[in-house]
C-alpha cells in the first residue's frame, strides 16, 4: 500500500529557492531520451510515411497498410458508438464550445492622431496538428480539447494523430469523436513518429501536408518530439506527468481529497498528487482514505506506485497563507481548493493551470464537462504558461496605416532615436518622403 511522502515546511521560509528544492516533482526524463528520438525523427524526415509505418510496427506492434484514416471507418465508428457515450462527448462539446466563444479575441483599431491607425488583428493558425495519446487509457476528451478551440479560432485546416490499435486503427471512440466533431482528416500514427509527420509531412505513398502548429498532451516521447520539432513549427507546450495538487484545511472532506488525488494518480505512475494543508489531523484521515480506498480501485498498482514516489506528497505548513505560498510556488496543472471561503483563496492562487472550487468541482469535472480545457502546463510552467485555449490558435498582427501629415508628426522623433541607434538610413527612409 502507498506510502505518501510526508515533506514538513512548518516553521521554513517559504521562499522561491527552497520551495524550487524541497516541493516533490517527478524527475525530468526528456534529456535521456532526445538523442534517441532526435534520430528517430530524422528518419522520418528522409522516409516518410514508410518510416512511419516502420516505427508504428516497432512500437505498437502493428503496420497499417494506409496511416490515414478512411471515412468509412470514422462513420463506422460514429454508427457504433454507444449512445450513452455520444450524449455524453455531444455535452461536453457543447460546453466547451460554449466557453471557447467566448475567448475569441476581437480585433481593435487605435487611432493615435489624425490619420495615424494601428490595427491589432488575432488571424487563426492555418493547419493545426492535434496530438491524442494512447497508452494507458483511451482519450477522446482530448480530441475535444484539441479541436474545438481551434475549431473556434477558426483554423482552416485540421489533422488528427492517435496510435493504431491491432486493427491498424485509432480507438474507435476517438475515431467516432472526430466525427462527430467533424473532422475528416485522422492519421494512424503515434508517439515521436507522428509529431515527426506533422511536422515535416510526407508526399510518398499517401500524401500530408506538413502542419504549422502542434498541440495536445503525450509521453515522454512525445513531449522529446515536439521539444525537438519546434525551430520548424509552433507547439503548445512541453508537458510532463499529469498533477494535481491540493489545498485544504481542517474543514475539508478528507474521502473527497483522497478520491481527487487517487483519480489523478490513476493516470500513470508518475503522475503527481500533493496535498498542503495547515491540519495535521486532516493529513491523517486523508492517508486513513487512501488506505480504504486504494484497494478499491482498478488501477490499484499504478495509483500505489505514483502516490508513493518522490513527485507526490503530503506538505503540511503553518498556516493558510503559507499554503498559498506552496501552491504557488508549485504552479501546477490542476490546482483543488478544499478551504472555508474557498473562491476568496482562489483568487489568489496566481500560478495554477485550473483553479477548481470547494466539494463539487472535482478535476474529473474539468477532464470531461466544466467547459474548461484539461490540456494544461505542467512541471511548475503555470508559473508563466497557459493551458490549451482559443488563444493558443491564434497569431497576432498588426496593420499600420498612416498618412502623410501622420507620419510628419513623428518624423523628427523617428530621426532622432535613428540618429541614436546609428541607423541614419532608417531615418532618410522617412526624409526622403517629404522631399520635393
Amino acid at each position: 500500500m502507498a506510502r505518501v511522502n510526508i515533506l514538513d515546511f512548518r516553521g521554513e521560509t517559504l521562499n522561491k529557492r527552497f520551495l524550487a528544492q524541497r516541493l516533490p516533482r517527478a524527475a525530468e526524463t526528456h534529456a535521456d531520451i532526445e538523442r534517441r528520438v532526435a534520430e528517430l525523427l530524422e528518419t522520418v524526415a528522409a522516409g516518410g510515411s514508410a518510416a512511419v509505418k516502420d516505427f508504428t510496427k516497432r512500437f505498437d506492434g502493428v503496420r497499417p497498410d494506409c496511416l490515414r484514416v478512411p471515412d468509412s471507418a470514422l462513420a463506422a465508428a460514429e454508427a457504433e458508438l454507444d449512445p450513452r457515450i455520444k450524449a455524453a462527448l455531444v455535452e461536453s462539446i457543447d460546453r466547451a464550445r460554449k466557453v471557447a466563444a467566448d475567448q475569441r479575441p476581437a480585433d481593435v483599431r487605435t487611432e493615435l492622431a489624425s490619420g495615424a491607425f494601428v490595427t491589432t488583428r488575432h488571424l487563426p493558425v492555418e493547419r493545426v496538428g492535434l496530438y491524442v495519446p494512447g497508452g494507458l487509457a483511451v482519450y477522446p476528451s482530448t480530441v475535444i480539447m484539441n479541436v474545438v478551440p481551434a475549431q473556434t479560432a477558426g483554423a482552416s485546416s485540421l489533422a488528427i494523430a492517435s496510435p493504431p490499435q491491432s486493427s491498424g486503427l485509432p480507438h474507435p471512440t476517438v475515431l467516432a469523436t472526430a466525427r462527430i466533431l467533424g473532422v475528416d482528416e485522422v492519421w494512424a500514427m503515434g508517439g515521436a513518429q507522428a509529431i515527426g509527420a506533422l511536422a515535416y509531412g510526407f508526399d510518398d505513398a499517401e500524401e500530408l501536408e506538413p502542419v504549422d502548429l502542434i498541440t495536445g498532451p503525450g509521453n515522454a516521447y512525445v513531449a522529446a518530439a515536439k521539444s525537438l520539432v519546434r525551430s520548424r513549427v509552433g507547439i503548445d507546450a512541453v508537458a510532463g506527468p499529469t498533477e494535481i495538487i491540493i489545498l485544504a484545511d481542517a474543514q475539508a472532506n478528507p474521502r473527497f481529497v483522497a478520491a481527487d488525488l487517487i483519480s489523478q494518480a490513476e493516470h500513470d505512475e508518475l503522475a503527481a498528487s500533493v496535498l498542503v494543508t495547515d491540519s495535521p489531523q486532516l493529513a491523517d484521515r486523508v492517508a486513513a482514505e487512501l488506505e480504504i480506498q486504494i484497494p478499491q480501485s482498478v488501477h490499484r498498482e499504478r495509483i500505489d506506485t505514483a502516490l508513493s514516489g518522490r513527485q507526490s506528497a503530503i506538505v503540511l505548513v503553518d498556516d493558510l497563507e503559507a499554503g498559498i505560498t506552496v501552491v504557488n510556488g508549485y504552479a501546477g496543472e490542476h490546482v483543488e481548493v478544499h478551504t472555508d471561503d474557498a473562491a476568496a483563496v482562489a483568487e489568489r492562487i496566481t500560478n495554477g493551470g485550473a483553479v477548481f472550487l470547494g466539494d463539487w468541482s472535482p478535476v474529473s469535472l474539468g477532464d470531461y464537462c466544466a467547459g474548461s480545457n484539461h490540456v494544461l502546463p505542467t512541471m511548475g510552467t503555470a508559473a508563466h504558461g497557459s493551458g490549451l485555449g482559443v488563444h493558443s490558435f491564434i497569431k497576432v498582427s498588426q496593420v499600420i496605416d498612416y498618412d502623410r501629415g501622420a507620419l510628419a508628426e513623428v518624423a523628427e522623433h523617428i530621426d532622432a532615436l535613428a540618429a541614436s541607434e546609428q541607423l541614419p538610413a532608417h531615418g532618410r527612409a522617412v526624409d526622403i518622403r517629404f522631399e520635393e
